[in-house]
């Protein structure tokens, strides 16, 4: 029977003598808590020097952005054998506890005041290019013949925000690390060739700063992507952000039905078993949105958090990175990749047309 020290209980006709607060397992369950830390250490060791690697890379080169350069990163880890056994524990928390950690923070950056900013046109731009997107990128996995789990994995990515999207509907879909690995790997690339490719399309399609900065916000997948995007263009920030956080706004009720729906599908009696509704991390997403929009969290700590949001997603990016293997690639065929490249262009056309149907075209 468990019993808790400094307590007591009374003995047969004697004083109370103390008793031991601790389960019989207690102790050694501390004892796997410290091992385990002590096993992720040399590899968290090895993700926050990468980390810092990628913030001094994206410096160094301009252009660059230090989420994909971690993506990049750690996948060299893992394809040069760098990334060993020892390593593996550290960079599989960096991937998951410290993404979690990532996208609690991320909420810190969203408020009702940023999201009334968009108006009715914004409202209906970011509406209906996730509706399109997260529809269209699931029939494109079907018609490629990719899982089911994969496809909504690449929906969320392309749909959100990315990396972070996808980390929060691995949890409501039956998906394993190797569909992660593909769906991050996609999501990156197709975040950072918006880099290069949007801006030089301003031209010719003749989006004036405010309708290029919509669109950006409407498309690219990344927060980080987003800001290195609109930031070729001079006054096309602000309104890109808004908009992208708008698009993030919209994670925790995506994922809040894909749970739903992924309980309503499990078997009867296997409750147990079934995803939460609303995974434990995106609770505290909504958490953090509803601090910042009480206006009770002081901007410089809001600034601070920030920060710290993009290092912790940079890190687990790193971490994310390490399964991205060639090998998992090789499997994945050709056809993920050009289920990643088509559904691209459907989240940029969507949101074009979006875009000039809207009549977005002051701030």
């Amino acid at each position: 029977m468990a019993t808790l020290q400094g307590t007591t209980r009374p003995t047969a006709g004697g004083p109370a003598r103390p008793v031991n607060r601790c389960r019989p397992d207690c102790r050694a369950g501390q004892g796997r808590r410290g091992a385990a830390a002590a096993a992720a250490l040399p590899g968290l060791v090895v993700v926050g020097g990468t980390t810092a690697l990628a913030f001094l890379g994206a410096r160094l080169v301009p252009g660059i952005n230090p989420a994909t350069l971690a993506v990049v990163l750690g996948a060299l880890l893992a394809n040069t054998g760098l990334h060993t056994d020892r390593l593996r524990p550290g960079t599989h928390v960096a991937a998951h506890r410290v993404l979690r950690i990532a996208v609690v923070l991320l909420g810190f950056q969203l408020s009702a005041s940023t999201l009334a900013a968009i108006g009715l046109p914004g409202a209906a731009l970011v509406l209906g290019t996730v509706a399109v997107t997260f529809a269209g990128m699931p029939a494109l996995g079907r018609l490629f013949g990719l899982p089911a789990a994969r496809s909504l994995l690449l929906a969320g990515g392309y749909s959100i925000c990315g990396a972070s999207a996808v980390a929060a509907v691995r949890h409501t879909v039956d998906a394993d690390d190797d569909d992660v690995a593909v769906a991050v790997a996609l999501v990156t690339l197709c975040g950072s060739l918006a880099i290069f490719v949007l801006p030089a399309l301003r031209g010719p399609l003749h989006l004036n700063p405010v309708q290029f900065g919509a669109w950006v916000g409407a498309s690219v997948h990344d927060v980080g992507q987003t800001v290195a995007t609109a930031a070729a263009v001079p006054g096309a920030l602000t309104v890109a952000m808004v908009v992208k956080l708008s698009r993030v706004a919209l994670l925790a009720p995506l994922v809040t039905a894909l749970g739903v729906r992924a309980r309503r599908r499990a078997l009867p009696g296997a409750t147990a078993q079934r995803p939460p509704v609303l995974p434990l991390f995106l609770v505290g997403f909504v958490l953090a949105a509803a601090a910042n929009s009480s206006g009770l969290v002081p901007t410089p700590a809001l600034h601070d958090l920030a920060d710290v949001q993009h290092v912790a997603l940079v890190a687990a990016l790193v971490g994310l990175g390490t399964g991205i293997h060639r090998r998992v690639l090789a499997r994945a065929g050709g056809r993920v990749l050009i289920v990643g490249l088509v559904g691209w262009v459907l989240v940029a056309g969507t949101a074009l047309v979006a875009v000039h149907l809207t009549g977005i075209s002051s701030g």
